[in-house]
């Protein structure tokens, strides 16, 4: 381990780094960040980029301790709600116990499938299932989609729910649905069409999600009322997640951040008063966009709106990055992922400066004064995402995020060395993916 302070940082920002640093080799390692972390309502654990094995791993030990030594019923992921939701069905033991968890995870078809088809994935679903079957249905922890993707989806599954529950109101979802019609179920050609009719499809979903609301109050038990109106909730606002994307306005990822929030709230409110939740996304979702070159082009994210929400003590944010290794990732959106290798830390960055200061991985949990040199201070943090060209970060350009890390994060855990994860199928041949808008540097 280099002790120089080098390139990368002086002596006092190593010190410190140093100081609030602890080995991490085993599951035990995490004792100062459970203890930092769990009584918190809300602990969001990041990744710094959705192809790594390290980073699954790590995030599924750390909410194991947390949902069996501390209570925690629920978890919200990066992914769509009812591909999510038949894995809580299955996690809860109410649907397809005939499968196993990789026979769960196959019907993964959106691009890219990799980031919940994968085996670190199965592995800690396999053991999900298997803590949920040895207690009561109630206390069961919960497995929950955040994202606002599922347009088409989540309006077949308002649509089978009315014509099952409630046929009388079948006329306003069906008035919605032909309103999509004429675009199949491309949402890129739907929003290319409302360039010239701004509302769109707009005022037909919005009456489905009012009429779903009321109706599914009326009728339903807890946990399928949250189903369906979730399903509404999501037609709508991926409607206007479209619309607002094909503007090529920045602003769409403001909308897919709210409604990832909202869903937070609705999952808290399910679970019932003091109910604590587990969220995992990317560091760019995670960390506090108010710590980051973000905010500048006027973007929020999870992070940020979850402490604007709540009592700071109820939120707790966790980073997660490397120096180097490799990861699953695609040259372009829609086609087949590959292992590539991710160069070490650029110099100069929040990489660099861990590897020099530390050189083995690490659990960094910050303290409540975060004024000293290295958590006060802006430098480049990497974040890589699902499309990645490593030879323009070998040259200097891109997947650096400006941070200043203490006040993005609660804590990191820091790893030398990574290794892409582990898909349970290949991508097939190209096709248009949902597509998503980006922070900058990601």
């Amino acid at each position: 381990m280099s002790t120089a302070p080098g390139p990368n940082g002086g002596a006092p920002m190593v010190a410190e780094v140093r100081s609030l640093s602890r080995p991490l080799s085993d599951v035990t390692d995490l004792d100062p960040l459970v203890a930092r972390v769990h009584g918190a309502r809300f602990v969001c654990i990041g990744e710094a980029s959705h192809g790594t094995s390290e980073y699954y791993q790590w995030r599924a030990l750390l909410s194991r301790r947390l949902i069996e030594e501390h209570g925690f019923s629920w978890i919200g992921v990066e992914g769509d709600w009812p591909d999510c939701w038949r894995i809580n069905q299955w996690v809860k033991g109410e649907a397809d116990q005939h499968l196993d968890a990789v026979g769960v995870l196959s019907r993964f078809e959106r691009w890219p499938t990799w980031m919940w088809a994968n085996r670190e994935v199965a592995d800690f679903l396999t053991w999900l299932h298997a803590y949920n079957l040895a207690r009561p249905g109630p206390a069961r922890v919960g497995f929950y989609g955040l994202d606002v993707y599922s347009l088409w989806d989540s309006l077949w599954e308002v649509m089978g729910w009315l014509e099952a529950n409630s046929p009388d109101a079948l006329p306003t979802a069906l008035r919605a649905w032909q309103c999509f019609v004429p675009f199949g179920e491309d949402p890129h050609l739907y929003a290319r069409s409302t360039r010239l009719v701004p509302t769109g499809c707009e005022p037909e979903v919005v009456r489905l999600l009012v009429e779903v609301r009321r109706r599914a109050r009326e009728t339903l038990g807890d946990e399928e009322m949250l189903d369906v109106v979730q399903n509404a909730e999501v037609a709508a606002n991926a409607e206007h997640y479209y619309r607002t994307m094909v503007r090529g306005d920045r602003q769409s990822w403001n909308v897919r951040d709210h409604h990832m929030v909202d869903t937070i709230g609705r999952l808290a409110r399910h679970g019932g008063p003091g109910s604590k939740g587990l969220v995992w996304e990317h560091n760019t979702h995670v960390g506090d966009a108010r710590a980051t070159d973000m905010a500048r082009e006027g973007l929020v994210n999870v992070g940020q709106l979850l402490r604007e929400r709540h009592p700071a003590d109820s939120v707790a944010l966790v980073g997660l990055t490397s120096h180097r290794g490799t990861v699953v990732a695609a040259a372009a959106w829609g086609d087949p992922e590959s292992v590539l290798a991710v160069p070490e830390g650029r110099a100069g960055s929040l990489e660099a400066l861990l590897h020099d200061s530390l050189g083995d991985p690490a659990v960094i949990v910050f303290p409540d004064d975060r004024s000293g040199p290295w958590l006060s201070s802006w430098m480049g943090h990497r974040a890589i995402g699902v499309v990645y060209h490593p030879d323009r970060e070998a040259r200097g350009v891109g997947n650096y995020v400006p941070t200043r890390i203490g006040a993005r994060y609660d804590a990191l855990i820091w790893l030398e060395r990574t290794t892409a994860l582990q898909p349970l199928h290949h991508e097939g041949r190209p096709t248009e993916p949902e597509l998503e808008t980006e922070p900058t540097g990601f």
